[in-house]
């Protein structure tokens, strides 16, 4: 589906969610109401009627537009080429990171040392690479997913578990909102495979979470970082302990006289 057509879906949403038909509607905009059928059956709308129909009906214009950004389908995930060309320009990759959290060119420039040209240069590369779409005035909308996820194993992981994982727990994790949870557990492979997709839902439960957070001021939002592993482990160390398998028994049996 195209982005007009999106477009006039999303619209005709806030409509129906607001109680305005299409009778209602024509008279307001000074159509008749077979003209404003037609428009929304044929999808034939210009920009200035669209904008026209949100004023008459009281639904903002950037409602509509965020509306169907969000619904347009994006990746799951990066590629390979667009993750290492990201962790070969530590930069490129802080940039990634602040989109992928939403962030305004002004909220970067104000919390990290950047110039505005850089700051509009690693935009537009980001660009170039296919991770956001930059749009005028600095603005930009995201080219993933709400569900996306690094490549498993993949450069960016390798990254952060080279650069970042100590840091991270480094913390004490004792401040408001914050626990860190270590729970060793012997599961049947059945069992292993339900937390997993328990640990997926967890997953999309944040996406929702930081979504819905969006609409709130920034000075009301914080940067939280939810890092989650699930995997058959043990410490080298206490593999080291422990006892050599058996030797297999060897029956013998009695001797022939």
């Amino acid at each position: 589906m195209s982005s007009p057509d999106l477009l006039l879906d999303v619209l005709r949403g806030r409509l129906r969610a607001a109680g305005i038909t299409y009778k209602q509607l024509s008279a307001r905009i000074g159509m008749s109401e077979s003209s404003v059928k037609r428009m929304f059956g044929q999808r034939d709308m210009t920009l200035s009627r669209l904008a026209e129909i949100c004023k008459v009906s009281g639904i903002a214009l950037e409602d509509v537009l965020r509306g169907a950004a969000d619904a347009t389908p994006h990746a799951d995930a990066l590629t390979l080429v667009q993750e290492t060309s990201l962790v070969a320009h530590p930069r490129l990759l802080l940039m990634a990171i602040c989109c992928l959290g939403h962030w305004s060119i002004e909220q970067v420039l104000e919390t990290y040392n950047l110039s505005e040209p850089e700051a509009i240069v690693l935009l537009a590369e980001l660009d170039r690479l296919g991770v956001i779409e930059l749009k005028p005035l600095n603005r930009y909308s995201l080219r993933v997913s709400n569900a996306f996820r690094w490549l498993p194993d993949g450069p960016v992981q390798r990254f952060f578990r080279e650069h970042v994982v100590s840091d991270y727990f480094g913390g004490s994790f004792d401040g408001a909102g914050e626990t860190l949870l270590f729970l060793p557990a012997r599961l049947s492979q059945p069992s292993a495979q339900e937390l997993v997709a328990r640990i997926q839902q967890l997953a999309a439960e944040l996406a929702r979470l930081h979504q819905n957070d969006r609409r709130l001021p920034a000075q009301e939002r914080d940067g939280f970082t939810l890092l989650l592993g699930f995997r058959s482990w043990e410490f080298a160390a206490f593999t080291a302990l422990r006892r050599a398998p058996a030797e297999p028994s060897h029956q013998i049996g009695p001797r022939n006289k």
